[in-house]
């Protein structure tokens, strides 16, 4: 009987457990976190840094943990059908912070609106490890808002 009530106060207590573990560093999924909005930032034409076709607006941003480093995938919605080509173009890393811009061509002709699902794009790149090295939070700005994620 005695052995019986001790493991079930084990499993009791390693059940009870796995709740802190969906929510610590040591769960894949929250390696980088959920993205939240953060402020645009206008880029300086004096700067150098090329004007660039913004997609309208992000309204995903996640970080996916791979071996030897991350894929960061962005969904950006643009204002019509038929944009293409989007690429996310680093603006620069500053105190732990990889900046970058979601860039995409437009259209070649007048295009449909349609709905939003239509309209969506998803990019993705890949950081390696040595990348990611010192950075705190990934940071991705549209014409419209920004999203980021922290570690």
């Amino acid at each position: 009987m005695t052995g019986k009530l001790l493991i079930t106060l084990v499993v009791l207590a390693t059940l009870a457990g796995c709740a802190r573990v969906s929510e610590s560093r040591f769960n894949p999924f929250n390696w980088f976190g959920r993205s939240e909005r953060v402020r645009t930032v206008a880029v300086d034409p004096g700067t150098g840094v090329p004007q660039l076709n913004l997609v309208a607006q992000i309204t995903q941003l996640r970080v996916e943990k791979a071996p030897g480093g991350a894929i960061v995938r962005a969904t950006g919605l643009p204002p019509r059908q038929g944009y293409w080509d989007g690429e996310l173009v680093l603006l620069g890393a500053e105190d732990g912070v990889l900046s970058y811009q979601f860039a995409i061509k437009p259209p070649p002709g007048q295009t449909r609106v349609s709905t939003p699902q239509s309209r969506e794009v998803v990019i993705g790149m890949f950081l390696s490890n040595q990348n990611l090295e010192g950075v705190r939070q990934i940071r991705v700005s549209a014409a419209q808002n920004a999203l980021a994620v922290r570690r």
